[in-house]
């Protein structure tokens, strides 16, 4: 038997709890480094280059999958690494403020073991989802997991925003504790009998080594040309992720809480572009999918560009909705391409799924880690030679926006023509 609706919704459940617990890391730790402790924008964005970093074990993880079919194993494993990772890291914030050294030395630790834990739990999440969901039902698994990883991340950080205010370190700590807590127990009860109803998954042959697995899909031309896309692309997608909310604390005048309300109101908008992509290609089948990623971004540039114009007028301007904008277009942009990720999944030499997966997770890790960097350490170089907030953080948004529009070409050449993978995201009952 494959994965029944029900239980790809259950899976979405696990991947709702990974971006509800990742989102304090990169959203809510990385504002109160920058603006309460007034750490350098790169430390927060070297430490979670750090956590995108170590993911490039994600192959490793799939192939492991791949090997002994236990997923459900290693999703609930991953899962309280992630767990434990946010909770050190929320601790070393407190650390940091007293004793830099010992509290730079655990938010290593930390962010090493969020790293582990969501290349353990999210790729054998998606290896089981490729493998166990029928062909037909694939791309559309995937934006059904992504659906709810959104909602997670939007609800999680909205909620956390409201609940921050007025700021305490004991209150960040009670409320890392409810949402790593929370995010394990429903990984435990939403994988719990799902990979019984499966067919086993034999034990690989003696004599297939992880790097042979590897090599034969690197050598295969469509994997190989995907990764090379999903890295450019996640790079522009991942450089505003650390300096969004500075920018809006330091420029606006945004409080600690409403700047992590307004990483909510941009997950909520990148919600909505992964329904609406969701909607017309699945159920109505309008556009193809590299049309859709186009489209994506280079809406998403023009939203930066907004963004960075919005500057020169400081506060009352009106940069939320700016920044659901963004979401919104990076949500059509996603959503379209793990659906092809997806689908592309299960091409090819066979019981690689999770190889695949996680060499296009690795990646994207490796990008995001990149593309996190990257804008962190532009924004610090920008603030010291322009001398000014808005326009340097303009600047690094512009560029970021050409990077979106760079994508936009690489996908319109790298991405097959027509209804790519909308086959496989029929309805029920089609």
């Amino acid at each position: 038997m494959g994965l029944s609706w029900f239980s790809i919704v259950r899976l979405g459940l696990v991947q709702m709890a990974l971006g509800a617990v990742v989102v304090l890391t990169t959203s809510t730790l990385n504002r109160l480094m920058v603006v309460e402790l007034a750490l350098p924008a790169a430390l927060p964005g070297a430490l979670v280059a750090l956590h995108y970093g170590v993911q490039i074990s994600r192959p490793r993880w799939g192939f492991a999958a791949d090997s002994a079919g236990r997923r459900t194993r290693w999703i609930v494993r991953g899962m309280g690494l992630l767990g434990l990772g946010a909770a050190l890291a929320a601790l070393s914030v407190i650390v940091l403020e007293t004793r830099f050294a010992e509290g730079l030395a655990l938010s290593i630790l930390a962010y090493a073991l969020i790293g582990f834990g969501v290349g353990a739990s999210g790729t054998s999440l998606l290896a089981l989802l490729a493998a166990g969901a029928a062909e037909r039902r694939r791309a559309a698994a995937a934006s059904i997991t992504w659906l709810m990883m959104i909602f997670g991340i939007a609800v999680t950080a909205g909620t956390v925003g409201a609940l921050l205010d007025p700021y305490t370190h004991a209150r960040l700590m009670v409320i890392v504790a409810a949402v790593t807590g929370g995010a394990f127990l429903v990984t435990c009860l939403a994988v719990a009998g799902i990979e019984r109803r499966l067919a086993p998954t034999p034990p690989q042959p003696e004599g297939a080594p992880f790097m042979e697995a590897l090599r034969e899909v690197w050598a295969e031309p469509k994997a190989r040309m995907f990764t090379l896309f999903v890295f450019l692309s996640m790079t522009a997608y991942f450089m505003q992720e650390l300096i969004l909310e500075p920018y809006a604390g330091l420029v606006f005048g945004f409080t600690p809480g409403a700047s992590t309300g307004l990483s909510g109101a941009q997950h909520a908008g990148v919600f909505a572009g992964m329904l609406l992509v969701g909607i017309a290609c699945t159920g109505f089948r309008i556009g193809a999918l590299r049309s859709w990623v186009a489209a994506g971004c280079v809406g998403s540039a023009g939203a930066l560009g907004l963004i960075a114009a919005l500057g020169p007028m400081g506060p009352g301007a009106p940069l939320v909705p700016a920044v659901i904008l963004l979401g919104f277009f990076n949500g059509m942009f996603a959503v379209a391409a793990i659906g092809a990720m997806m689908a592309l999944a299960g091409e090819g030499r066979e019981r690689r799924e999770g190889t695949r997966v996680g060499l296009w997770g690795a990646a994207q890790a490796l990008a995001a880690g990149f593309g996190g960097l990257l804008g962190a350490t532009a924004v610090d170089v920008s603030r010291s030679l322009v001398g000014a907030d808005a326009p340097a953080f303009g600047l690094v948004f512009t560029a970021e926006a050409a990077l979106f529009l760079a994508a936009a070409l690489m996908a319109m050449r790298v991405m097959e023509g027509g209804r790519m993978a909308m086959r496989a995201a029929a309805l029920p009952g089609e």
